[in-house]
């Protein structure tokens, strides 16, 4: 099964569900990084979360997402947008820890309990949309829940879930959201507690082989879903040898002459793809020679 991502709603458009499959996604940030099971837990969890939550926008609209927690993993920065692209890197991969007292990988104890999730939404206008919000366990599906609780006032439940395999490939990944609309009463919300605490993990779904409408079934009961869109969704890169040369450019003549007298190259890496740009030293030169121009200007 491919990598996909499923919209809908269910109770008469009461409540707003996406679900997602993204294990060849989280397999592919996390091979291109190197990633250490815990790490790649934790990566792929935010990857899968901000990937609905792209979804949720249009056109070329993107969102970014940081979750910068006190763990030893450091920051983690997912970039995505309505199309289902989605790229994400954690700034230590090399992180793991034994299983915790439920079984699991201990994601929690990588991200940190404490530290803040913070979304910016680039929706086309002159301004970007921001929100921030604290982790409140950094297991991250429910700080997710509390980012739209709290920042966009949507009542939400977010599951998200990775399991890795031995050899530190990713065996399964996948999550859904669902957001009470206005409407939405009591008893639909608790119909869908009840249903989200006797189902099994999201990853354990995914391994199982369940789809995402069939994740959705699960959590809302099929009589209640309508299926509304489906997209594919993957792991994109848009760096670029150009979008390099614009940042050396942007450095100044100063430094890009340094980088000639002092290495006569430069070698320079993408965070999210690792893939590495080298720049010879007449590369560097006209570089130079743009810089100059630019503050002449």
């Amino acid at each position: 099964m491919s990598d996909y991502l499923v919209k809908a709603i269910a109770f008469d458009g009461k409540v707003r569900a996406y679900a997602t499959r993204t294990t060849e996604m989280v397999n592919e940030a996390t091979k291109r990084q190197d990633t250490w099971p815990t790490a790649s837990a934790a990566l792929g969890r935010a990857m899968t979360a901000a990937t609905m939550m792209g979804a949720m926008l249009k056109g070329d609209e993107k969102i970014t997402v940081k979750i910068e927690g006190d763990g030893p993993i450091g920051h983690i920065l997912v970039d995505t947008n309505a199309k289902g692209e989605t790229r994400g890197y954690v700034k230590n991969p090399h992180v793991h820890f034994d299983l915790n007292a439920q079984g699991k990988l201990d994601v929690a104890r990588a991200v940190g309990r404490s530290g803040q999730l913070s979304v910016v939404k680039d929706l086309g206008l002159r301004d970007f949309f921001t929100g921030n919000v604290p982790l409140i366990s950094g297991e991250l599906g429910e700080d997710f829940t509390y980012y739209f609780v709290t920042s966009e006032q949507i009542p939400s439940a977010v599951g998200v879930g990775v399991l890795v395999n031995p050899d530190h490939s990713i065996l399964a990944s996948g999550g859904f959201i669902l957001q009470m609309m206005p409407g939405a009463g009591n008893e639909i919300i608790e119909s869908i507690e009840k249903r989200i605490g006797e189902i099994p993990p999201i990853s354990k779904l995914i391994e199982a082989g369940k789809t995402p409408e069939e994740i959705l079934q699960e959590s809302v009961g099929r009589e209640n879903l309508k299926i509304l869109d489906k997209m594919n969704v993957k792991f994109s890169c848009t760096c670029s040898k150009q979008r390099f040369e614009n940042a050396i450019i942007s450095l100044g003549t100063e430094e890009i002459q340094a980088m000639i007298n002092e290495e006569g190259k430069a070698e320079t890496r993408c965070h999210f793809c690792n893939e590495t740009y080298l720049f010879s030293k007449e590369e560097l030169e006209g570089l130079l020679a743009e810089a100059n121009k630019k503050e002449k200007i």
